[in-house]
C-alpha cells in the first residue's frame, strides 16, 4: 500500500477522526500560530498519537510554525476538525499555540494612532 502524504481526507470520516467530539478542549483562534514542541519531537519520533498527530507534528516542527488555518487546509479538514485535533496535542503537550493579541492588549498608543489614520485613508478611497 502506497504511503499517504496527507493523513485524512475523503477516506476517513471527519467525526472518526475525533472520535464524535465537535468541541475543542482549548479555544483557538483561526489564526493562532502552532508549532511543535520538543514532547511532540520525542513523542511523535516513537510513534505516537494518530496519523494526524504525526502528520501535524512534523508540519510544525523545525521552525515551521503554521496557523490553525493552514493546518486544516493542508490536511484538507474542516476547520472544526483540526481545531480539535490541535487542541489535544496542546492540551497533551506536543504542541505549543501562540495565539495572536488583540488591539484591546496594545497600550501603545502610537500604534492606536497609527491604525486610525490606516483605516481613516482606506475610508477615504
Amino acid at each position: 500500500m502506497p504511503e499517504r502524504d496527507e493523513p485524512t481526507g475523503a477516506l476517513v470520516r471527519p467525526y472518526a477522526v475525533t472520535r464524535g467530539r465537535t468541541r475543542p478542549k482549548l479555544e483557538i483562534a483561526l489564526e493562532a500560530l502552532v508549532e511543535t514542541t520538543q514532547r511532540g519531537r520525542s513523542g511523535m519520533g516513537r510513534g505516537q498519537g494518530g496519523s494526524e498527530h504525526q502528520y501535524i507534528a512534523a508540519m510544525c516542527d523545525n521552525g515551521r510554525v503554521q496557523s490553525l488555518a493552514e493546518i486544516a487546509a493542508r490536511m484538507q479538514l474542516p476547520l472544526g476538525v483540526a481545531r480539535v485535533i490541535v487542541a489535544d496535542m496542546a492540551s497533551d503537550g506536543l504542541v505549543a499555540v501562540y495565539e495572536p493579541t488583540s488591539l484591546e492588549d496594545e497600550t501603545d498608543a502610537v500604534g492606536t494612532d497609527l491604525l486610525e489614520r490606516v483605516l481613516s485613508g482606506l475610508r477615504r478611497l
